[in-house]
């Protein structure tokens, strides 16, 4: 029986493919398979995926005829697994040795629906350490506890979905699937379902996953169109939450959080083509103005003045211009 089913999508990382299939050798076990999905590579990809099926023990290799995105292709590899538990890595990330071995183990031992776990963020050849905003380690906790409280951050502010281990009944119960065609932020939707959704998770103080920041074939480097998508992802958190039992007490973390990504985007404009740009205020205005308005007026009040007042700006030019026409 297959013990923990690893996805890795890649697409165009020739440079960084060989670090992450060399770390993958290094976590190989005979109940571990690893599904690597070329999400239609146009570089020397393929051809290094292909030889990691011959040399990499418990290897699997899905091609995709059309590049869908990250989402796309972690829901092609969540269809593949046969595992009792799953994870996730990025094909430019890279692993430490034994590393999913040790968190295996921790997920076991306190028999929790998932796990999160810290990494390293690797900027050229700086490194730093990037840890779950949970205090708490070692033990069972209510995932549903741990979005709030709304003015700080919190394990729903932590989306990466390689920072962790999954039981499968998570997969079974319609959790681990991302919205499919979401080329940014796929993992915030994903985030929140879990916690609200999900009975038992825990936070383990591992350090083994090194995500690589920076590579300029990301989308969080390529200031186009599909960065828009996490306009498309926010909504849908906030379409999901508004129908929790407990909207009332969580919808004000979601919408703070929402406003607080739109605001760093607007703040960052100028790496946008201009015509994203524009678009991007217009969407921005559009999203505020489906937001539940007395809790978007609280999350304004609530944030640094140079923050709320970016956002507040591309409020009134948006009325202004719905006057003028």
């Amino acid at each position: 029986m297959v013990k923990l089913s690893v996805i890795v999508p890649f697409f165009n990382v020739q440079t960084y493919a060989p670090d992450t299939l060399r770390s993958l050798r290094a976590n190989a076990r005979a109940d571990f398979e690893f599904i690597l999905v070329d999400d239609c590579s146009s570089d020397g990809t393929p051809e290094l995926l292909e030889r990691a099926v011959r040399e990499l023990p418990g290897a699997v290799l899905v091609r995709h005829e059309k590049n869908g995105g990250l989402a796309t292709a972690r829901n092609t590899g969540l269809d593949a697994a046969s595992g009792e538990y799953l994870t996730f890595l990025d094909g430019d990330d890279w692993l430490a040795p034994g590393y999913f071995a040790e968190l295996l183990s921790f997920i076991e031992e306190l028999g929790v629906d998932f796990v999160r776990a810290d990494h390293v963020q690797c900027s050229g050849r700086a490194r730093s350490v990037h840890r779950v905003p949970q205090g708490r380690r070692g033990v069972v906790l209510d995932p549903r506890d741990a979005i709030l409280p709304a003015d700080r951050s919190t394990s729903v502010d932590y989306a990466y979905a390689w920072a962790g281990m999954y039981h499968r009944r998570l997969l079974d119960d319609g959790l681990l699937h991302f919205k499919h065609g979401l080329r940014t932020a796929e993992d915030r939707p994903w985030i929140w379902r879990l916690h609200r959704e999900a009975r038992t998770f825990a936070v383990a103080g591992l350090l083994g996953v090194f995500y690589r920041r920076g590579v300029a074939s990301s989308l969080t480097q390529i200031g186009d169109v599909r960065q828009l998508d996490f306009i498309h992802a926010f909504d849908q958190v906030i379409e999901e939450t508004a129908r929790d039992a407990d909207a009332d007490r969580l919808l004000p973390k979601a919408v703070r959080t929402y406003c607080a990504i739109i605001s760093h985007q607007l703040g960052t404009i100028e790496r946008f083509e201009p015509a994203v740009a524009k678009t991007l205020r217009s969407m921005s205005a559009a999203a505020m103005k489906r937001m539940p308005q007395d809790i978007l007026k609280d999350a304004l009040n609530s944030m640094d003045y140079e923050r709320a007042a970016r956002l507040r700006r591309v409020r009134r030019r948006t009325a202004g211009a719905e006057v003028s026409a």
